[in-house]
């Protein structure tokens, strides 16, 4: 009787402790942050840096997958510079190598590109009642800095037509 009370007491003891020992849910909503992607290639003792763009057209998706999947290989060797020139309908895609491989400089250039919400937000924002009739995207960067990422866009209202450079966030360049 007397291990009977002995147990019976144990397992009171750690009964509510093991029960108060569970782990503590969040219930809520759970932030996603999009990390930029980085490529690197290693070219001998040097690297490549490539960041593709978060674009949500899938032709430039697929142009900068191609790119990323493209195993330069030998080929640069004998020469002082090396062009890789890569083409889809409405975009092409040009990068640079140097004599090690590694990756001096990428210029990419779409037409007629799905463009970012926020961007066609802060377009009709700003000019109501007109209509975005065409657009260019222009991406370019060097040894892995972002130098250029803009859009070229064409708006029309009636018989007037504007053109407009334009962030991707929507912040205005320039205006013809």
């Amino acid at each position: 009787m007397k291990a009977f009370k002995y147990v019976l007491l144990l397992g009171l003891l750690i009964g509510p402790v093991n029960l108060s020992y569970s782990q503590e849910k969040k219930l809520g909503r759970i932030d996603m942050v999009n990390l930029p992607a980085v490529v690197i290639k290693s070219a001998g003792d040097d690297f490549s840096v490539y960041l593709p763009d978060r674009n949500p057209d899938p032709k430039v998706r697929t142009l900068q997958d191609s790119f990323i999947a493209y195993d330069l290989g030998k080929n640069f060797e004998g020469y002082e510079t090396y062009l890789v020139y890569m083409e889809v309908k409405g975009g092409t895609l040009s990068a640079t190598y140097n004599e090690k491989g590694q990756l001096i400089s990428v210029v990419e250039n779409y037409k007629d590109v799905v463009l970012p919400s926020k961007l066609i937000y802060e377009i009709y924002k700003k000019y109501p009642g007109w209509e975005i009739v065409n657009d260019k995207y222009l991406y370019s960067q060097e040894k892995g800095d972002i130098v250029k990422k803009q859009y070229n866009i064409k708006i029309k209202k009636g018989k007037e037509s504007q053109k407009l450079k334009v962030h991707p966030d929507g912040q205005l360049i320039a205006e013809n």
